[in-house]
């Protein structure tokens, strides 16, 4: 269970991307909503997890509803080792130890991988912590109705997805 459930409104993020760029939610949420994955290179869940949250991105980031961020605990080189070995296109910030994990710690983080889904309004409307494949269902239906959309395959038939894996 998430420590910022559905209702809470969201803190702030204000973080540098991977290529140096600013991200503020305030700006991004102006856009519709904001989809926050949190998540540290060594987690075997995040590497799990983080191929199928790609899928979800390709699936509705590209639409242009919706702003899909990861949010990395690690350095850039680490994070950058990652998304090149789990296949992560989206963009991804970091909220560094060095710098106490701002971040996440204002989300309440206690395990990753933890998924919010930010409303434009700022509230937080969906959270999933761990792997959840009907939890990631669940934000695939929220997405494809959020672009007017029938929801789009994010497991493949046949392929042996875990129905839940501890964060």
């Amino acid at each position: 269970m998430p420590a910022l459930e559905a209702g809470v409104h969201a803190p702030e993020i204000n973080l540098t991307f991977l290529d140096g760029g600013k991200f503020s939610l305030s700006e991004a949420r102006k856009k519709g909503p904001v989809v926050a994955a949190f998540f540290k290179v060594s987690c075997p869940v995040c590497q799990y997890a983080f191929p199928y949250f790609e899928r979800i991105f390709k699936a509705y980031g590209k639409l242009g509803k919706v702003t899909f961020i990861g949010v990395s605990q690690d350095d850039a080189p680490d994070t950058q080792a990652f998304n090149q070995q789990f296949g992560v296109t989206f963009p991804v910030l970091l909220d560094e130890d060095a710098k106490g994990y701002p971040v996440s710690n204002a989300y309440g983080l206690t395990n990753v991988p933890t998924v919010f889904m930010i409303s434009p309004e700022g509230e937080i409307e969906f959270s999933s912590v761990s792997w959840s494949r009907e939890e990631m269902d669940d934000l695939g239906n929220r997405l494809a109705k959020g672009n007017g959309i029938s929801p789009l395959p994010i497991f493949h038939p046949g392929e042996k997805v875990a129905e839940f894996k501890p964060g």
